[in-house]
């Protein structure tokens, strides 16, 4: 039995495939396949099941790949804190952001981080889901994650950096562009653009409109908040999204934005396994970003403010 066995293991277990893992690893499926049947041999127990869409892991399979998981995080992080030793202030900082988060979120924290920390290396990951975003904690892969925060979620620990205030997004033609704000339930029966289907900031918004007694009605899905913003300034429909950092002043341009103060922020921020076991690196670079949003960082998330 060896690390690479264990790994290996893990990633088939939540991928659910060994011709995807194969993929990612640049390997054969089967030498992914040898991988899996040298532990199954060691611990003398079936460890996955073979279906007809890819394979699950036995319930042996599980208490493994727990066990796995847990253990190679932990290598991993001391592997990390060695190198720092050996290098003072070097070293890496894995990131997980959206398609978006680097340009909203993190521009001007990464030329601060990079200035204060030149011999610091950011890997930035984009990962589609928060899901996606835990499971790479979990496992170590990632040191932080930027998500939209959502219910707790074992063995993670999830920090608020802002709250974003909801906007509708109008082209500058439309009857509603020129209301410096709107009551959510002015809206109630609007057909909108609809944020990315199972996201969090999607279901944190019907919950807010379900506190407002508001329905929206959808015809158009996105999978992402810029794409919203796009298609809504092309006019190809309305679109209630957050305010993210960096977007233009309300009631000027060609895409206006209507505030609706009446739904609640959306809160987003940082992901991490645990906070204590963070790498020096990795607590600057979540720090410096914090910094950014809240000069008094500490006091709380911040809420979004529009300039002028």
């Amino acid at each position: 039995m060896t690390l690479d066995d264990l790994r290996v293991f893990v990633a088939v277990c939540r991928a659910g495939s060994l011709s995807a893992v194969a993929r990612d690893l640049g390997r054969t499926q089967s030498a992914v396949s040898q991988h899996v049947r040298r532990l199954e041999k060691e611990t003398g127990v079936a460890l996955v099941e073979r279906q007809p869409r890819g394979v699950v892991p036995t319930q042996a399979g599980r208490i493994l790949q727990a066990a796995a998981a847990e253990g190679i995080s932990g290598l991993d992080l001391a592997v990390r804190r060695l190198r720092e030793l050996l290098d003072g202030h070097s070293g890496y900082v894995r990131v997980a952001t959206g398609a978006t988060t680097v340009r909203h979120f993190m521009s001007d924290a990464v030329v601060t981080f990079r200035r204060r920390h030149p011999r610091v290396n950011l890997e930035f990951q984009t990962v589609s889901s928060g899901r996606g975003s835990f499971d790479a904690l979990a496992d170590g892969t990632l040191d932080l994650a930027w998500i939209t925060l959502g219910p707790p979620v074992r063995g993670i620990e999830q920090r608020a950096v802002v709250e974003l205030p909801w906007v509708l997004a109008v082209p500058a033609d439309d009857p509603l562009a020129g209301r410096d704000r709107l009551d959510a339930a002015e809206l109630s029966g609007v057909r909108l653009i609809r944020l990315p289907p199972n996201s969090t900031s999607a279901a944190h918004l019907d919950a807010a409109c379900a506190e407002s007694g508001v329905t929206f009605s959808h015809d158009t899905s996105v999978a992402d908040w810029d794409t919203a913003l796009l298609l809504a300034e092309l006019g190809a429909g309305r679109a209630v999204v957050p305010a993210v950092p960096g977007l233009p002043v309300p009631g000027r341009g060609a895409l206006r934005l209507v505030p609706l103060p009446g739904l609640r922020p959306l809160p987003v921020g940082w992901a991490v396994r645990r906070w204590d076991a963070l790498s020096p690196p990795a607590r600057a670079f979540a720090d410096t970003v914090a910094e950014r949003h809240h000069p008094s960082h500490g006091t709380g998330p911040a809420p979004v403010t529009w300039p002028g």
